[in-house]
């Protein structure tokens, strides 16, 4: 079969402003397998330019495939392009399969059969062996109900198949590193980069993510051969940042500490951005020169909030002590620290907010990442807000760093105005002038100027839009009215993997794409 994998063009900030792509790692995750099947595979980045819908369309029409598969991470944010592209290319070129994957098709697999008519199968889950049963059985005309882990219409009726088994071998399924030029894919202030994947899921019960719902458990790859892999891409393909997609790579001591020093051992000068825990850092503490050895610049550790209050209500099961201590042995490694701090809580006051900025300004991270709650379906978190109104009923900006919910103490201009006040407080304090100016470490002192040229941007574009372009207004409507209800969810989450408890996360068509700390 013709196949063609396309990534849509994303209306997210940190999409737009960068000028700097990502490969998206999940298709490529795809794309692997199916050209190991004998298919003739191809992938149109809609991210470049970016493509305009009209220009996309065209382009996939003019290439006749016999199956459409589109995929995007993470959030709801880019379905509604997702499906306006899906749309016209059925209209144009009616014989072609349009196929989803990803998060948002994993758990709203029900509302989009129902919507789309021209939708031809959703892959639920991890994508690589699914998507490899369902091509197959397309083009042989075998029944879909013999393809587990899959939602289809058979005579007019919605159907998902018994969930797909969890992938146990993550190095069963190589990435199709040749569906892309290397050439176009940049990062970190211009450098030739890729998205990499250690590990999938995470052991924590924090009620904001789905990870551990979702994967049920975490499992890695072979150290050797990751290490392997990145420094082939680099020797051959001039690579020279991997990001890695992982939520939580470092989760298991001992094969983490094997890839480090797998990697260190093919002697190949790397950088490397991940996410971690701060629990994590401190547990390694004695391991981290490792960290540096191998290539790492940069951690972004999810601590959400200084408010002990609120990080137990997220059930985050981290320390305000365990991120100070993370942070600071971070910068005595020559590492640096991206901190994410999430607000739109429901009865987050002025008085939090200052006393949030002010513990902010104490951890002294080098860099600061604002993002807004959000409530997805497939997170525990969404029962908790699944009465709350909505002020932002566009799906587009469901991206986290537009505000969503109503909070019942502050208009949404107030809470934006603070946002925008603690990430200038913390990037602009002069213990951070002073690491821009003259760090030691010149990769370093490149990668903290890099940021502060990309962050000047989007600050500055985040306000233009709040001014001139969004449109904040609560259209009557709850969480759960946009969405569904949250007992929909919890009995779709038992069934998208074998093994996976109610109340859980969602899927990706194979694995995170999201490339963090843009």
């Amino acid at each position: 079969m013709r196949i063609l994998l396309v990534n849509v063009p994303h209306p997210a900030i940190g999409s737009r402003i960068p000028k700097e792509q990502l490969p998206p790692l999940g298709l490529l995750s795809v794309g692997g397998p199916l050209i190991d099947d004998g298919h003739e595979v191809s992938l149109i980045d809609g991210e470049f330019g970016p493509i305009p819908i009209a220009a996309l369309v065209e382009e996939i029409v003019r290439r006749a495939p016999d199956a459409v598969l589109f995929g995007h991470s993470g959030s709801s944010s880019a379905q509604p392009i997702v499906s306006r592209v899906a749309a016209a290319v059925a209209q144009a070129l009616p014989s072609a399969r349009i196929v989803y994957g990803g998060v948002h098709p994993t758990y709203f697999w029900r509302e989009i059969l129902r919507d789309e008519p021209h939708v031809t199968a959703i892959v639920r889950g991890e994508g690589e062996e699914t998507a490899r049963r369902l091509m197959r059985a397309l083009e042989r005309g075998d029944p879909l109900e013999d393809v587990p882990g899959i939602a289809f219409r058979r005579d007019g009726q919605m159907v998902g198949t018994p969930a797909a088994g969890v992938i146990t071998d993550l190095d069963a399924y190589r990435i199709g590193w040749e569906l892309i030029d290397f050439r176009r894919y940049s990062y970190w202030g211009g450098k030739r980069a890729v998205v990499i994947q250690f590990s999938r899921g995470c052991p924590h019960l924090c009620n904001y993510c789905g990870q551990r719902g979702f994967w049920t458990r975490w499992r890695h790859r072979d150290p050797v051969r990751l290490a392997r892999e990145i420094a082939q891409l680099h020797r051959e393909h001039g690579v020279e940042v991997f990001n890695f997609a992982d939520e939580n790579p470092s989760a298991g001591r001992k094969p983490w500490r094997a890839f480090l020093e797998a990697l260190i051992a093919e002697q190949v000068s790397v950088t490397l951005v991940g996410s971690t825990r701060a629990d994590d850092i401190v547990r390694d503490a004695d391991i981290l020169h490792l960290y540096k050895q191998a290539g790492f610049e940069r951690f972004l550790m999810g601590m959400e909030n200084t408010d002990e209050a609120t990080l137990k209500l997220i059930r985050k099961g981290g320390a305000i002590a365990s991120d100070r201590e993370a942070i600071r042995l971070l910068r005595r490694h020559g590492i640096l620290s991206m901190v994410t701090w999430v607000a739109g809580f429901a009865d987050q006051t002025d008085a939090d907010l200052f006393r949030g900025l002010r513990q902010l300004i104490s951890y002294d991270a080098d860099q600061i990442q604002a993002l807004y709650v959000t409530p997805h379906r497939w997170t525990p978190y969404y029962r908790l807000a699944e009465d709350r109104p909505v002020v932002q009923p566009d799906k587009t900006k469901w991206d986290y760093k537009h505000q969503v919910l109503s909070m019942s103490r502050m208009p949404p201009w107030r809470l934006f105005l603070w946002v925008k006040l603690i990430e200038a407080s913390a990037q602009l304090r002069p213990r951070a002038l002073m690491r821009w100016a003259w760090h030691p470490d010149p990769k370093i002192r490149h990668a903290i100027r890099w940021y502060y040229r990309m962050g000047r941007r989007v600050w500055f574009h985040e306000i233009l839009s709040f001014l001139f372009r969004n449109s904040y207004r609560e259209d009557g409507r709850t969480v759960g009215q946009h969405l569904g209800a949250a007992q929909d969810h919890e009995e779709e989450a038992s069934r998208v993997v074998r093994g996976a408890k109610p109340g859980s996360k969602a899927a990706l068509f194979s694995v995170v794409e999201t490339a963090r700390g843009a």
